[in-house]
């Protein structure tokens, strides 16, 4: 059961951190000031899509330790979304949600959740980053650069993927933006068929509005999914906790700073299945069981597993099974907002997390990765690197005097 609690610390940061307030709100509440009526529907629209997004993982990831932040994967969609036209445009507004929203609307809102979410709470630090790394031979569309740079705040920069350096430079940016939780997100060397990245990176400290005592935490047991139990070391405290529970379990919300972010923790009654739980994360049924989180109960006490999780998934597979199946596919995806004249389409979605939980509080961080690929290699200009025809041929008459193929190539 240690590993399977852990899973819904997911909603830490995706969805915790955009549904959670000082009075956590459904979705009949007022849209936060300064913000528009889309920029409500962007959040209902990710927090959908990240639900989805976590029942798509747990069925690959069964009985083991997950976590994600769908706001991250969101984000790093919603940019890569501006590139897109024809069907992969709307295989991507179906999976994220945004049927009901124009692009416009859509990196509007964006805009306004990053500049909501980094002002919030100034006891909590909570940072979005974003950035875009082009192969220098060939400069995305203009128009889709500013529009990353105006609404995601983008840093866009061309690099030669062929350098041994490159994707040094590119982790040395996620290093950074996450204060040092993740190091690296591209693999060095960058496989020569890229080019391009678009990469999100979180940065989430917020330490507990009622911090647990040290001297309390103490050597416990955890059950683990096959009934054996491991050593854990447990925190307690007494407080005063906004809490909820129903046939299928107990919640309880744990306030960061000056409250306008908590962790909601779901714990499953003794015997009932954690992965039928999550089966019912619906965005309706999930709106409710916050709005019943609104209010603090009595004083009870709460004892809590410290833990550290590193966590690593590409989401190739669960974006396809939701239905973005099309922007992976070299044939069919449509990227031509990006790249005019470019069989351009994503090669692989890579999510990376850090959390540590512990009496202070909790530190988490969150990178995504979306790798374009493109048919033509840009780093050689012709590389012949897969079975070819070739001939000889005189070029006056246009006599072909030998022709050929190879699908090996052997020299002895």
């Amino acid at each position: 059961m240690f590993k399977k609690l852990n899973l819904f610390l997911v909603l830490l940061l995706g969805i915790a951190l955009l549904q959670c307030s000082k009075n956590p709100v459904s979705t009949e509440d007022e849209i936060p000031p300064g913000s528009t009526w889309f920029a409500k529907s962007l959040v209902e629209s990710d927090n959908k899509f990240g639900l989805r997004l976590f029942q798509e993982i747990i069925k690959e990831e069964k009985d083991k330790n997950v976590f994600i932040s769908p706001l991250s994967v969101s984000m790093a969609l919603g940019m890569t979304y501006n590139g897109t036209n024809g069907r992969t445009q709307e295989a991507m507004q179906e999976v994220l949600g945004l049927s009901d929203l124009t692009i416009q609307e859509v990196n509007e809102s964006y805009k306004n959740l990053i500049k909501l979410l980094t002002q919030l709470d100034p006891k909590v630090q909570f940072q979005i980053a974003n950035s875009i790394w082009y192969y220098q031979g060939l400069t995305p569309e203009e128009e889709f650069i500013n529009l990353c740079k105006e609404y995601f705040y983008a840093l866009v920069s061309g690099l030669n993927f062929s350098d041994p350096n490159a994707a040094k430079i590119i982790n040395a940016w996620v290093d950074e933006n996450t204060n040092g939780k993740i190091t690296e997100i591209v693999d060095n060397p960058i496989d020569p068929m890229t080019i391009m990245f678009l990469i999100n990176a979180i940065y989430f400290k917020g330490t507990w509005t009622y911090q647990f005592d040290k001297e309390s935490t103490k050597d416990d047991w955890f059950i683990l999914p096959d009934s054996s139990r491991k050593p854990c070391k447990m925190m307690e405290q007494r407080g005063l906790y906004r809490y909820f529970s129903n046939d299928d379990f107990q919640a309880v919300d744990l306030p960061y700073g000056d409250g306008s972010f908590s962790m909601t923790i779901f714990l499953p009654h003794p015997q009932r299945d954690i992965d039928s739980l999550i089966a019912k994360f619906d965005h309706e049924s999930f709106n409710y069981w916050v709005s019943c989180l609104s209010f603090p109960s009595d004083s009870f006490d709460i004892y809590f597993p410290k833990f550290t999780l590193e966590y690593e998934l590409k989401l190739n597979d669960a974006l396809q099974a939701l239905g973005m199946g099309v922007a992976f596919d070299p044939w069919l995806a449509d990227f031509t907002k990006m790249y005019k004249n470019g069989e351009v389409w994503i090669n692989e979605v890579k999510h990376k997390t850090f959390i540590e939980v512990n009496e202070e509080g909790t530190e988490a961080a969150a990178v995504t990765s979306v790798q374009m690929y493109c048919s033509v290699n840009p780093h050689s200009g012709f590389r012949v690197d897969r079975p070819f025809v070739f001939m000889v041929r005189e070029n006056q008459s246009q006599t072909i005097l030998f022709i050929g193929k190879i699908v090996e190539p052997v020299f002895e």
